[in-house]
């Protein structure tokens, strides 16, 4: 009896171990502290790397799914040869500034050979002064010595 009662509570611990909490959801939330710049963030924003052009900008859609705000996008040269990419989370909105987990991609042909250089991980991009864009504060492309200017553009309207 001494044994049953044994394995009966080890089969407990490793149900209780392993199965998900009720209503536990695996996706990160987005931390917010700014409910108006939420707003602003979602939907369609023009998106440019000042390698790729100033004057015909790529976009980025920001979206809540459940809580969890996504970004997605990119900018292509005209040719289609020189481009930037996002895409990932947003991990917190505060007044001034968004954080981001994901993958920025960018091909520029005079830089790094012309190849793609990826960066992955957690990166911010913050509004200075009275710009109407949020910018990639992690400025140093990691492929080579360049500066490279993100932006994520405020939504017109």
């Amino acid at each position: 009896m001494f044994i049953a009662s044994r394995r009966l509570f080890a089969t407990f611990l490793l149900l209780v171990a392993f199965a998900p909490i009720a209503g536990a959801d695996n996706t990160p939330k987005t931390t917010v502290t700014s409910p108006s710049m939420k707003r602003l963030l979602l939907g369609r924003h023009h998106l440019s790397l000042q390698w790729v052009s100033w004057d015909r900008f790529g976009s980025v859609v920001v979206t809540d799914q459940a809580g969890t705000l996504t970004i997605k996008g990119e900018q292509k040269s005209r040719d289609g040869v020189d481009f930037v990419r996002i895409d990932g989370v947003v991990t917190r909105v505060d007044a001034k500034e968004f954080g981001f987990r994901g993958t920025i991609v960018t091909q520029v042909s005079h830089i790094n050979g012309g190849n793609p250089c990826v960066r992955d991980g957690e990166f911010t991009f913050a509004i200075k002064a009275n710009r109407q864009y949020w910018r990639l504060q992690q400025m140093d492309n990691p492929c080579e010595p360049v500066t490279d200017y993100v932006d994520v553009y405020f939504r017109r309207g």
